[in-house]
């Protein structure tokens, strides 16, 4: 039987296939189940580009893929142009700018840490939710990603690393650019594919979705058990507090998020982490650690409190470390674990959407020159 896609015509991409849709598509096409393990293979495990390099295809899958892959035809491939590659001076840090195939450009971000990588992925170019203080927020949303081109990104920074000499990647977050749970679908399918066992095989227990607060969507991964990290960006513990940083508060109250929240920890039973950017003189004071802690008391909470990156459309700057510490050890007296993030690579515009901000500003100025 067809699927929809392939009876309609409309031109998939191979990246953004699950193993379960691709062997559907092979069967289809009269091929054995066989062949779908073999193209996954080569997609998904061993980043192959070129088909025709591939030694261990048999004659009747080449051509398959010689009637089926290719410009014009039922199936694609992802290939995003590197448009710049910045390596932090500490060497820990790689961000990548990737244009896409309609020109879009999104960010995706490589960081180490004693031989262990993590990569950061965008879901979107652009984002709708207008916090204040992110560089993605202050640009406003283009469009989503497809599953394909979330995908892609993963597949850029394992090639890097193995260009490098480093073994694979061992974490994965969803942190770029864009919020992850107003690209649910596409999002849900992206990580299928990436901890796909035979593939990228990245863990689900290895992957974190980190949202402004969308309470649908954490509601939707609670009941639908997903089994990745939740990370939820709150930065403020009152409503007047929050919504002055996070507009999208407006529309999902502090409380109804909380709600959620609480919903989700009863039906999963799984931590909660709570991103909280400090600002200096404005979310970092002594009360509002403790109203924090107050707003957490009940949930499997881990606080990561992180210190400003800096952005041109944002006074704010980043809280002192002496502060970022006495904020963390009111959370630890209340029984609340926490975590002060290091900033990385500031020098490279690491923070979300700052790198394709600067990229932007550099060519609207040199065209007006």
């Amino acid at each position: 039987m067809l699927t929809v896609a392939a009876a309609s015509n409309i031109p998939r991409s191979l990246l953004g296939l699950t193993f379960v849709e691709l062997e559907r598509e092979m069967i289809a096409s009269g091929l054995s189940p066989v062949h779908a393990r073999t193209v996954w293979r080569a997609v998904q495990r061993d980043l192959v580009k070129d088909f025709g390099a591939a030694e261990y295809f048999s004659p009747p899958l080449r051509r398959w893929l010689t009637e089926n892959f290719g410009a014009g035809k039922r199936f694609f491939m992802e290939a995003p142009i590197e448009t710049a590659d910045i390596a932090s001076g500490d060497g820990l840090t790689r961000k990548f700018l990737l244009r896409l195939a309609d020109g879009q450009t999104i960010e995706t971000v490589l960081m180490g840490f004693k031989g262990r990588h993590t990569v950061c992925v965008s879901t979107q170019a652009g984002c709708a939710m207008g916090c204040v203080f992110c560089a993605t927020g202050q640009m406003g949303f283009v469009r989503q990603l497809q599953p394909g081109e979330i995908v892609a990104q993963v597949h850029h920074a394992q090639r890097a690393l193995h260009a490098a000499g480093h073994a694979g990647l061992r974490n994965l977050v969803l942190m770029g650019m864009g919020e992850p749970l107003h690209n649910y679908d596409a999002v849900m399918t992206a990580l299928e594919i990436i901890s796909e066992r035979g593939g990228l095989n990245i863990g689900p227990s290895k992957i974190t979705i980190s949202t402004v607060g969308v309470v649908p969507g954490i509601l939707r991964m609670a009941a639908e058990q997903r089994p990745y990290h939740l990370a939820v960006s709150l930065h403020g513990a009152t409503e007047t507090e929050r919504a002055a940083l996070v507009p999208a508060s407006r529309r999902w109250p502090l409380a109804e998020l909380m709600a959620a929240c609480r919903t989700y920890f009863s039906q999963t039973r799984r931590q909660i982490f709570f991103e909280w950017t400090l600002i200096a003189g404005m979310n970092d004071s002594p009360a509002q650690a403790e109203r924090l802690a107050a707003l957490l008391t009940g949930l499997d909470a881990h606080v990561n409190l992180i210190p400003l990156n800096p952005t041109n459309g944002f006074a704010g700057i980043a809280t002192l470390t002496a502060a970022a510490k006495s904020f963390q050890k009111i959370l630890q007296a209340s029984g609340i674990p926490s975590t002060v993030r290091q900033r990385r690579g500031i020098d490279v515009a690491a923070g979300c959407g700052q790198l394709r901000a600067e990229k932007s500003q550099t060519e609207t100025s040199t065209r007006g020159n």
